[in-house]
């Protein structure tokens, strides 16, 4: 899973008490002592990957230069608790990405790279503007690619256990890339999560999908406009990007509309009264998904399984929706049109852990109650709602925590 990057911000010093505990260090632990501590602690589990990494065809010499004066980072833990996309007001974070400068970088990229965009168009059948929106959304059009050396933060990140092995697994096939020099040592950064390049890539989806976009026989995401926007467009395609098919659109619900309709082939949408806010017609053939981040009285979208592949990158809807719509506003589209509920009271990190433990009480939720709303929270309420005789538009407010306050 791709990773947008996420600018560090002051750090208080319980977060890095916080990190210290998580090494195994006890409370009394004087700092000299707990430096000294962590580091051998570190050592020693760098040390404990060397069979994986051998059995992988990593030569112990590219094992001990990677790591040669590796330490844990103590800034990248904290950056894991902030993850805007999932709990931010969905307006917020895409007006945040959507922005005039951000837009106006865009366009000059876009004009700049028009050859090679519409060669990875015919190639991939990924639209320019979705592969726009990805590389807008990941580094400002590689204005800010990352600075952290990849085998720090993946390390840091796997010797913390933060999210099982998947780091781990990382870090081992970050060993690989440099073993098969694909690149080097100091040209090796990327993000806190060790994302790299113009779009960001995991060392997973490096070598996987990256590809050789100009054709100088080096996989380059790191410096290479066309390897990177090729590897992105492959990357898109290979996990089910449909040529032909759009993300979705805007669209305007009728009057008395029955909200318990989810998914429908578009002619029946336009059955149903819902027409595009662009006055475009409908597609011919697809289906799609009623999608309404903002509750029944917000904007209102219909995305089909393209948007979901989009999700493929980064999970979260916020960050799939930036993309959509950076890339639509690239090409000349125009502005959201619903009215975001901006004046509604928005619940606090208490309040959404309690909705998703309240949901899960009742049978509807089996995610973590960590406070970040996603597409299974999403569902989870939708279910509640429909239970409840609610308009089940999915969107997690006071009322529906009311609601779940007052069930059975």
């Amino acid at each position: 899973m791709q990773q947008p990057i996420r600018l560090a911000r002051s750090l208080c010093s319980a977060l890095i008490l916080g990190l210290s505990l998580n090494l195994g260090l006890g409370a009394g632990t004087s700092p000299a002592q707990a430096q000294g501590t962590s580091q051998a602690d570190f050592q020693s589990f760098v040390q404990s990957l060397w069979p994986a990494a051998k059995a992988r065809g990593v030569s112990r010499g590219t094992f001990e230069e990677a790591f040669r004066g590796v330490t844990p980072d103590p800034k990248i833990i904290a950056l894991t608790k902030k993850q805007s996309e999932f709990v931010r007001p969905i307006w917020d974070y895409i007006n945040g990405a959507i922005s005039a400068q951000r837009l106006d970088r865009g366009r000059k990229m876009a004009a700049e790279w028009s050859k090679t965009l519409a060669a990875v168009e015919r190639t991939y059948g990924v639209p320019r503007s979705i592969v726009l929106g990805v590389w807008g959304m990941e580094t400002n059009f590689g204005s800010f690619t990352g600075s952290i050396y990849a085998v720090r933060a993946l390390a840091t990140l796997a010797h913390t256990g933060y999210r099982g092995e998947f780091f781990q697994e990382e870090l081992l096939t970050a060993l690989q890339i440099l073993e098969q020099e694909h690149v080097s040592r100091d040209k090796m950064l990327g993000s806190w999560a060790g994302a790299m390049g113009h779009t960001q890539f995991m060392p997973s989806s490096y070598m996987k999908h990256a590809v050789d976009g100009n054709r100088d026989g080096v996989r380059d995401i790191w410096t290479s406009v066309p390897d990177a926007l090729a590897s992105t467009a492959n990357y898109l395609r290979q996990h089910g990007w449909q040529p032909g098919l759009p993300w979705g659109f805007e669209v305007k619900i009728p009057q008395g509309f029955d909200f318990r309709n989810l998914r429908q082939g578009f002619a029946s949408w336009q059955g149903l009264g819902l027409r595009r806010m662009d006055g475009k017609p409908m597609p011919r053939s697809g289906e799609a998904t009623l999608y309404l981040p903002g509750g029944a009285g917000g904007p209102a979208f219909l995305v089909t399984d393209n948007y979901n592949v989009i999700k493929a990158y980064n999970s979260s809807d916020a960050y799939a929706m930036g993309v959509a719509y950076l890339g639509d506003r690239l090409m000349g589209g125009r502005p959201i049109q619903g009215s975001w509920p901006k004046n509604e009271p928005m619940l606090d990190k208490d309040q959404r852990q309690e909705l998703q433990k309240r949901l899960a009480g009742l049978g509807f939720y089996d995610g973590e109650a960590d406070g970040k709303f996603g597409s299974k929270t999403r569902e989870a309420v939708r279910n509640f709602q429909l239970r409840r005789g609610l308009i089940p538009d999915g969107y997690a407010d006071f009322a529906v925590l009311r609601e779940l306050r007052s069930a059975r």
